[in-house]
C-alpha cells in the first residue's frame, strides 16, 4: 500500500513474489493454522517476498527523477552538529572527485531535519546520545536459498522448532530460509559441508517440497531486540533498524521500517503546509508517540512469539498449542493476528490510498 502511494507498486509488483497462503505449525504437532488473503481483507496476495535490490532499485530511481531532491553521494556523513534552527552536516565523499563545480559532493549540508535511517549500529542515534534497551538472544539465524524439486506454490511456512522459529519463504523457483538455533546449534550447522547441511535442513523443511538443492553461500547473524528510549530530539528523527530492532519470527523488520518512513512524511509533510518547523522536537513529537508505541507492540509480539515456541516446558506447550489450535477455528483471533503482520493494526499514513 506504501509502494503504492508513492507511486511505485507498478514497477516493483513484477520483480517480487506474492505467497497466497501462510502455513503455522509447532514441530509435529498435527494442527496446521493456514492464513488466506481473505483472513487480511485481501483478494489475491497475502503478502510479498522481495530482494533487497528490487526496492532500493526503484527508490532510488525515484529520487533520480525527483526535481525536489538533491542526490548527494556516494558520502558519509562523518560530523553532526545540532544547532536551534539548522543541523549542519560534514560530508565526506566515497570518491577521488571533489570538485563541486563538476556536480560532486559539498563538504557541508545544512538541514532542518536529518533523518537517521543508518542501521542497528546508527552513528546518528549514539551521537545524539539517544539511549537504547534491549537485549541479545540466545539464538542465531542462518540465512540460505534452496532449490526445491517441487514448486512451492506461493505459500510461506513458519515452522517453529524447540531450538527456534524455522521460515521457508518463496521466491521464483527458489525458497529462502531463515533458520533460528541457539549459537552454538547455528555455528555447527554452518560449518557443514553442503550436503551434511541440506540433509539437517530437510529434517526440519520436511519432504512436501522434494529434494533440496542449495543455492549460493549461507550466512550467519546473531539476533537481538532493541528499542531506542526515544525517536526524537532536536532536529533529529530515528527510522528503522537506528530506531529498533526485533526478532526476525514473523517477518517484521523491513515493515517496521517502511512503516516508519511513511509516519515520518505524513508529519513532515503536514507540518511543512502549515509552516511549522519540521525538525522541533515539538514537531516530531506525534511521530515519536505513533511509532515507538506501535513499534513496541510488535517488538513485543515477537518476542513473546519465540520464547512461548522455543520451549519445551510441558505446561507452555499445552497452552501454545491450545492458541493455534483456537487460532485456525476462531475467526476473529486469526484476523487480529494477520492484521497486527500485515500492519493494518492501528494508524495507517496518509501516503497510503485508501481502501475502496
Amino acid at each position: 500500500s506504501i509502494f503504492r502511494g508513492l507511486g511505485l507498486w507498478d514497477q516493483v509488483r513484477p520483480k517480487i513474489e506474492p505467497f497466497h497462503h501462510i502455513r503455522l505449525s509447532d514441530c509435529d504437532w498435527p494442527d496446521v493454522v493456514t492464513f488466506k488473503p481473505a483472513d487480511a481483507g485481501e483478494t489475491e496476495d497475502l503478502g510479498y517476498v522481495a530482494e533487497h535490490t528490487v526496492l532500493m532499485g526503484a527508490l532510488q530511481d525515484a529520487i533520480e527523477a525527483s526535481p525536489d531532491v538533491d542526490w548527494i553521494g556516494p558520502a558519509i556523513a562523518q560530523d553532526v552538529t545540532y544547532e536551534s534552527d539548522w543541523a549542519y552536516v560534514s560530508v565526506d565523499p566515497v570518491s577521488d572527485v571533489d570538485s563541486e563545480a563538476d556536480g560532486a559532493i559539498p563538504r557541508r549540508v545544512r538541514a532542518k531535519l536529518v533523518i537517521g535511517a543508518d542501521g542497528a549500529r546508527s552513528p546518528l542515534r549514539e551521537g545524539a546520545e539517544i539511549p537504547t534497551s534491549g537485549w541479545k538472544y540466545w539464538q542465531s539465524c542462518i540465512v540460505a536459498v534452496v532449490r526445491p524439486e517441487k514448486h512451492h506454490n506461493n505459500t510461506a511456512y513458519e515452522r517453529f522448532q524447540t531450538s527456534g522459529p524455522f521460515a521457508i519463504l518463496p521466491l521464483r523457483d527458489t525458497c529462502r530460509v531463515v533458520w533460528t538455533a541457539p549459537h552454538e546449534e547455528a555455528e555447527a550447522m554452518l560449518a557443514l559441508d553442503d550436503e551434511q547441511f541440506l540433509q539437517e535442513l530437510s529434517k526440519r523443511f520436511g519432504d512436501q517440497l522434494g529434494r533440496l538443492e542449495l543455492v549460493g553461500d549461507r550466512r550467519l547473524f546473531s539476533v537481538r531486540l532493541m528499542q531506542s528510549k526515544q525517536y526524537v530530539s532536536t532536529r533529529l528523527a530515528l527510522v528503522g533498524e537506528a530506531a529498533h530492532n526485533c526478532h526476525p519470527v514473523g517477518g517484521q523488520g523491513l515493515n517496521l521500517g517502511i512503516r516508519d518512513g511513511a509516519a515520518l512524511a505524513e508529519l513532515v509533510l503536514a507540518a511543512h503546509q502549515r509552516g511549522d518547523d519540521i525538525g522541533s522536537v515539538e514537531t516530531l513529537r506525534p511521530y515519536d508517540r505513533q511509532r515507538r508505541w506501535g513499534n513496541l507492540l510488535i517488538l513485543g509480539f515477537t518476542d513473546i512469539l519465540d520464547r512461548v515456541f522455543s520451549n519445551q516446558w510441558l505446561p507452555v506447550m499445552a497452552v501454545r498449542r491450545l492458541g493455534l489450535f483456537a487460532m485456525q477455528r476462531v475467526g476473529p483471533i486469526k484476523q487480529l493476528a494477520i492484521r497486527i503482520m500485515t500492519g493494518k493494526w492501528g494508524h495507517i499514513p496518509q501516503l497510503v490510498p485508501p481502501e475502496k
